[in-house]
């Protein structure tokens, strides 16, 4: 293959992905009042709009409550899963693997409507406790993947040496093991926040009056107003979550965890 062809299949593909982000951008700083591309010449309103609207303020904070407070339990919860697989021979441990990572592999249609109809309408729950559950079980799975991923990069000799010297079991996790595999920790927190916030089909079903994150608000917003403040939030969202990847690849190595 010349390198003309190469250089054709190169720019093609960067337009497949990143043409769709371009579009909301410019998109986003139209001066007309509906949604439209090409814009209606050049203005920032949207954008500073965005931030006024108080239903965008009110799920801006239930997303960021989920993304991080989820991603914090699934780490209390994974770590743990992830060291006892790892360290000790678990009966049925390729089961276990398989049953933590089913929210990844089962649609999110089909969990949100499995937590509705037997969480939600049975129990009672209330909306913001079962979309923090929820957040939870979906997150799970990164946090155990991306945790394991780093033990098994850790020489279990360190481990070993500790506990020679008389160190316990428990106090070896948090003075050896848990600071060589803060990098896979911190990892796993961002893949887990970024999924969270921008995550869509169960917080759909999840969702109730005065209780929504922040895409499924984007969401019921258009249905009302079709201008141009959801490309321009959409635009905002998106250089955020690129920011985090990109913050975490530079300090952290981000692509060798996950």
């Amino acid at each position: 293959m010349n390198r003309v062809a190469t250089w054709a299949i190169l720019g093609l593909t960067l337009t497949f992905l990143i043409g769709p982000f371009l579009i909301i951008v410019i998109a986003g700083l139209s001066a007309g009042d509906s949604l439209a591309f090409p814009p209606q010449g050049i203005s920032l309103k949207w954008y500073i709009k965005v931030f006024t609207v108080e239903s965008f303020q009110a799920s801006f904070a239930m997303s960021m409550f989920l993304a991080i407070f989820g991603t914090l339990a699934a780490l209390l919860l994974g770590i743990p899963a992830a060291y006892g697989m790892a360290r000790y021979r678990v009966p049925g441990a390729e089961f276990v693997r398989l049953i933590v990572s089913s929210p990844i592999i089962v649609p999110g249609i089909i969990v949100g409507l499995a937590l509705l109809r037997y969480l939600v309408i049975p129990t009672g729950v209330s909306i913001a406790l079962a979309l923090f559950l929820a957040h939870t079980a979906l997150i799970l799975p990164y946090a155990v993947r991306v945790v394991s991923g780093s033990l098994d990069n850790l020489r279990v000799d360190m481990e070993e040496a500790a506990l020679l010297l008389g160190c316990s079991r428990m106090g070896a996790f948090w003075r050896v093991v848990l600071p060589n595999i803060r990098g896979g920790v911190l990892a796993a927190f961002i893949l887990g926040f970024v999924t969270s916030f921008n995550q869509v089909p169960v917080s759909l079903f999840l969702s109730g009056p005065g209780v929504r994150t922040l895409p499924i608000d984007m969401i019921a917003y258009m249905e009302i107003n079709y201008d141009p403040s959801v490309a321009a939030l959409s635009a905002l969202l998106a250089v955020m979550s690129v920011g985090i990847v990109f913050a975490a690849e530079k300090f952290l190595g981000f692509s060798r965890y996950v």
